[in-house]
This record gives C-alpha cells, structure tokens and sequence, in this order.
C-alpha cells in the first residue's frame, strides 16, 4: 500500500461521511478507489474528486450535475458540457438567492413576533 493512500475507513473519517455514502458514491461510479481483496484504497485523485463531490453537494447540485463537474474537472468535458454546466450553475445561484430571501424573510417575521411576545411579557 502507498503511503499516499487511504484506507476505506480513513477515507470516511477524514471527509465526515458514513460508509455507505462511500459506498453508494462507488456504487454510483463517481469514485473508483483501488482494491486489492476485498479492501479498497483511495488515492489523490478519488480524494480530489471526494472533495468536489461534496462541495457540489454543499452547493445543492444533484449527484447526476456533479458527475458532469467531475468530467469537467477531469479535462474530458466537451464545451457543450461546459457551457451546460454553466447554465446549471447559474440555475442554483438563482436558487440559492432566493432561499437566502426566504430565510431573511422568514428571520424578520420571527423576530417581530419574538420582540411582540417580549413586549407583553414586559407590560
């Protein structure tokens, strides 16, 4: 085993996930560690590509949108997929806005009921 590797159980530990993401993201094919037996061996670039499966994740992508991050990433994306996963991007920053605008929405009626419910207490 190279030194560079890790093993199944490291690979979960060092990015926070349970074993089965691990190996559902397998099962999917976004990620194709090394085996040797039965056990497996993630090098740099299955940790490279664990990072940008959770950071699409964290974006809100859908794993499918993220399997075409990764050929992007990978150089074997054609523009047409580039420019497809711009529009994309574009798509879940609107998405994200408006969320964010829901959220302060919903933070500024809170507050005004809590402030209200202070009020009363305080009368």
């Amino acid at each position: 085993m190279a030194d560079d590797r890790f093993s199944f159980k490291e690979m979960c530990a060092e990015f926070d996930v349970t074993p089965r993401t691990l190996r559902y993201y397998e099962y999917i094919e976004l990620l194709h560690p090394d085996r040797e037996g039965r056990a497996r061996y993630y090098g740099p670039r299955e940790r490279a590509r664990m990072k940008l499966i959770l950071r699409g994740r964290k974006f809100g992508f859908q794993l499918e949108d993220i399997r075409q991050w990764l050929l992007i990433y990978e150089k074997e994306g054609t523009e047409a997929q580039m420019r497809a996963w711009v529009e994309l991007a574009d798509g879940q920053l609107a998405e994200l806005d408006e969320q964010r605008k829901q959220m302060e929405e919903a933070r500024v009626e809170l507050q005004d009921l809590r402030d209200s419910v202070a009020g009363a207490l305080t009368t």
